[in-house]
């Protein structure tokens, strides 16, 4: 569980960007405009007192019809603190999001993972390119719009090398 100075403290820097905190069974979530992402998480990651430096994980959610489009789950964990924290980042479609590589490098896979598979663009990635999927391959796997069944869907595609 987060303790609540640290959400005290995180509305106290960026008294705008947070739209919500939830929480439930033990698990806190904040909700951020993605306006500020980049300064919310070098604060969550500088701060002595959050020292959230490890990125456990970072997807992406597909809640089509929903107006925003997509979330960008991000997983925190303060190992100094023993403390886990969750942040959501609402995305409509087309738009895109700050890269948080250059505070986690753990980052780079998972933007990209997420990426190929939602489509969700991220600004100043070092390398964003698709990395389950191959070079040409149309659509994104993960969203709710991309077909299960089509022409020569039951036929295996192998790319050419």
């Amino acid at each position: 569980m987060v303790a609540k100075g640290w959400i005290d403290k995180v509305r106290g820097q960026f008294p705008t960007s947070i739209l919500k905190v939830e929480t439930f069974r033990d698990e806190t979530t904040l909700v951020v405009k993605k306006d500020q992402i980049l300064e919310v998480f070098k604060f969550l990651f500088q701060d002595p007192d959050l020292s959230c430096d490890y990125l456990t994980d970072l997807c992406g959610v597909d809640y089509k019809p929903r107006k925003p489009r997509f979330e960008v789950v991000y997983h925190l964990c303060s190992t100094k603190h023993d403390r886990r924290l969750r942040v959501k980042v609402p995305l409509e479609e087309g738009n895109s999001l700050a890269s948080v590589e250059s505070v986690w490098k753990a980052a780079n896979w998972y933007e990209r993972e997420t990426y190929d598979m939602l489509g969700i663009r991220f600004e100043n990635h070092p390398d964003l390119k698709r990395i389950l999927t191959w070079e040409g391959f149309e659509g994104y796997p993960l969203r709710k719009d991309f077909p299960v069944k089509g022409k020569d869907f039951d036929k295996p595609f192998v790319p050419e090398l």
